[in-house]
């Protein structure tokens, strides 16, 4: 099986190179290419020097764009299985290889979930991922244990779904709707390392804007979308 790992990356110079490295040195029967999402630091110019495989947005179209990038990347080179992977080192790659076995039970979606085999913590953000859970089981009567998890493979039908149609974001909403769809999800226990460098996007607010967009979305607005 041909498996892409796809990076999304802005601004990350301060991890790219050790993501990227690990990746390649310890794993190289993967495949990777880095989508350098209009940073504004060095990421690109680390990538260039560095040789490594990357594709290079002009401007910055967020991560439902650089994902979306990184799938039609997929779909043109003929990949049986792509997975979104973190470019700020959280994800873990020995998990690639169990995700990879439990897609070829024939899941279409699988995710690397933080809690199949662990409790959520107690905290606001597992809140919210309590929440956004509910509101897919409610719509769907799928259980999705980790649904803010960043770690999720897509088999070829998939990649072709994300490569070809827009609003195609990597995101709870979007598994929810495809599972609407027929596609068959399961998840498998992985674990994610503490960001290293740089600084995350969801702050406190982001987080709780994102938390009831997902779930608003996930409810309400999933029901009238069209393929």
């Amino acid at each position: 099986m041909k498996v892409l790992v796809v990076i999304p990356a802005y601004n990350e110079e301060k991890s790219i190179e050790r993501v990227v490295d690990h990746l390649t040195e310890h794993y190289p029967q993967y495949d990777y290419v880095v989508v350098n999402d209009g940073s504004k630091d060095g990421t690109a110019d680390i990538c260039r020097s560095r040789g490594y495989q990357f594709i290079n947005l002009p401007v910055n179209l967020g991560l439902a764009g650089a994902f979306q990038t990184g799938m039609k990347y997929a779909y043109i080179h003929g990949y049986d299985y792509a997975i979104q992977f973190d470019a700020d080192g959280q994800h873990r790659p020995e998990f690639i290889q169990p995700i990879v076995e439990k897609m070829e039970e024939g899941y279409d979606i699988v995710i690397g979930s933080r809690f199949v085999e662990e409790k959520k913590p107690v905290s606001l953000r597992m809140l919210g991922s309590f929440l956004i859970s509910s509101a897919i089981r409610i719509t769907t009567g799928t259980k999705i244990k980790d649904p803010t998890s960043g770690m999720r493979m897509f088999n070829r039908k998939l990649i072709k779904e994300f490569a070809l149609n827009i609003n195609y974001g990597p995101e709870p909403d979007t598994v929810s709707y495809l599972i609407k769809n027929g596609a068959k999800v399961a998840e498998v226990q992985a674990h994610m390392d503490e960001r290293l460098e740089g600084e995350s996007y969801l702050t406190l607010t982001r987080s709780v804007k994102y938390m009831i967009r997902m779930i608003t979305s996930i409810l309400l607005i999933q029901n009238f979308r069209k393929r």
